[in-house]
């Protein structure tokens, strides 16, 4: 047992802090959808500049130099726009710096995986806790040239990262890539350079509190006119006062209306986003807004009156719920999801698996024990070798975002979310689940009884079922007390008190005695019987 790690406590996570509604931008004139192109199209020039100009200056950035890349901005477009763009960019080389990061961890996980089984002679086998050598020669000797390639790129990514030097580009690599395959994508040329203008873009605004309706550079009025400042080289396209540009369409929020109606009447801060789907022929609003942070239920109010565990998978999602005590109550639930075809799909399966997951703790008032899992050291193809199917298994697992719909979702709906340690709740949960649960008209997969073991950790029980003793070494014989009494019970070791009923064998057994104390029992033979109590076998004649 010295070689397992210690499990983190379960915590309740942390609701939201922000919200994101969108809303279509419907009967948009032709004249309108121009000039929200040529804004964005000059926009996003001035974004693509600005970020160039902040990777160029690395780690030597400052204050100084933001407040002068925001006044280069100001000339060609305006104030605040400069200050949103200027924004935009910080957390964007932010973002790559996270990823590199990231990348620099996975490139050390693979050198030390290849050199830890180019250290092994061909051939050998691996253990449960560190794979093997390789199998032939042949495979050692691809993998010795691999390792000098992970090695120079490594070198090459710890230079950048001390350097302060990222690489990013804006509309996406993905996108940029379909480029050079657009047969194999299935798109023509200017549907493709289309996507690409639209990606590139720039039609965001931050909200400014105290101000008229929470945003002076794309403004939403409460009856739903939108109209936005123009830029200064833009400004002979105004249609209204200001320099202001007013579309012709109507917006409304059918999600969160009534919360977006009330901060734009109190004049807060609501931040919007315009762009433009090509696939679909559509623009599109997205309005947000920060909000206070939830405040979380205290962990033990969570376990008072049970929990759901639910364990993550590929393709479904394992829940059963739970008593305060650990036990497993009713039957194990399934909730499948498709992660096949598009990101959006994938999205629409992962939300609709998550809203029947929560419609079911809320009908029975119960909190959600889930995994705080997190693959990043798992995703590397030199630790898991020839198993593809694994590795795209574990990659494929939307874990981030299901976490974070998952708290999202059930701090709308009041439910508690326990995150528990992810540590050997698959492997424990089979072994001490999976069987007892398994009944003729019920078999319980190795997920379900992972969900149990989720579940009572986050209930702070051990996972391991305490084993109740053979039949006939009880004190009453069969029909022991329950094994998984909580720890804290006293008394939970002893034998459960006798109770008047047919099988006792005395007219009011237990009263007055405890069932521990075997010499204070009745019982013929035993040492404490009483002479007056003993009745003579009765005579065959009879």
């Amino acid at each position: 047992m010295g070689g397992l790690r210690e499990a983190a406590a379960p915590f309740v996570a942390l609701g939201p802090s922000g919200v994101a509604v969108r809303a279509r931008l419907k009967h948009l004139t032709p004249g309108d959808e121009r000039v929200l192109r040529l804004v964005g199209d000059h926009l996003g020039t001035l974004a693509g500049r600005d970020l160039e100009a902040r990777c160029a200056a690395g780690l030597g950035h400052d204050a100084d130099a933001w407040a002068q890349r925001k006044r280069a901005l100001t000339e060609e477009s305006s104030s605040r726009w400069a200050g949103s763009i200027t924004k935009a960019t910080h957390d964007q080389w932010g973002l790559a710096r996270r990823a590199q990061s990231a990348h620099v961890q996975g490139l050390e996980a693979g050198v030390r995986a290849i050199a830890h089984r180019l250290s092994l002679p061909v051939g050998e086998p691996g253990t449960k806790r560190a794979p093997g050598g390789y199998r032939t020669r042949q495979e050692w000797f691809a993998k010795s040239r691999r390792l000098h390639v992970l090695a120079d790129r490594l070198q090459t990514e710890r230079a950048d990262q001390k350097a302060g030097r990222v690489r990013v580009t804006r509309g996406g690599k993905q996108l940029l890539n379909t480029r050079h395959h657009l047969d194999r994508a299935g798109l023509a040329e200017d549907i493709w350079r289309r996507r690409w203008e639209a990606a590139r873009r720039f039609l965001r605004a931050d909200g400014e509190s105290g101000k008229r309706f929470g945003n002076e550079t794309i403004r939403v009025t409460p009856d739903g006119e939108v109209s936005i400042k123009l830029p200064a080289p833009l400004a002979h396209l105004a249609n209204a006062r200001h320099g202001r540009y007013v579309l012709a369409c109507r917006v409304a929020f059918p999600h969160r209306g009534q919360e977006w109606a009330d901060r734009i009447a109190a004049n807060r801060a609501v931040a919007y986003r315009m762009h433009e789907d090509v696939q679909r022929g559509r623009w599109y609003l997205t309005a947000s807004w920060t909000i206070p942070p939830v405040q979380t239920v205290p962990l033990a109010q969570a376990r008072a009156g049970g929990l759901v565990g639910v364990d993550t998978n590929a393709d479904h999602l394992a829940a059963w719920r739970l008593d305060v005590h650990g036990n497993p109550v009713g039957r194990p639930h399934r909730f499948d999801y498709d992660l096949s075809g598009t990101a959006a799909h994938r999205d629409a399966q992962v939300r609709h698996a998550l809203i029947r997951l929560l419609h079911f703790a809320q009908r029975h008032r119960r909190a959600i024990a889930v995994e705080d899992l997190d693959f990043a050291t798992e995703k590397t193809r030199e630790k898991h070798g020839r198993r593809k199917k694994f590795r795209r298994l574990v990659s494929g697992m939307p874990v981030a975002r299901l976490r974070a719909r998952l708290v999202s979702m059930a701090a709308e709906l009041g439910i508690p979310v326990v995150a528990v340690d992810p540590a050997y709740t698959s492997k424990w949960g089979a072994q001490h689940w999976q069987k007892p649960l398994t009944s003729k008209i019920r078999k319980t997969t190795r997920h379900d009884a992972a969900a149990v073991a989720i579940g009572r950790r986050a209930l702070g029980h051990p996972i391991r079922r305490r084993t109740a003793p053979p039949p006939h070494d009880r004190s009453d014989r069969v029909g022991h007390r329950t094994v998984q009494a909580e720890p804290v019970a006293l008394g939970r070791e002893g034998t459960r008190p006798r109770m008047p009923g047919p099988r006792t064998r005395s007219v009011c057994a237990g009263y007055g005695v405890k069932a521990e104390d075997q010499c204070a029992q009745h019982r013929s033979g035993h040492a404490a019987e009483h002479g007056f109590w003993q009745q003579d076998s009765l005579p065959l004649s009879l």
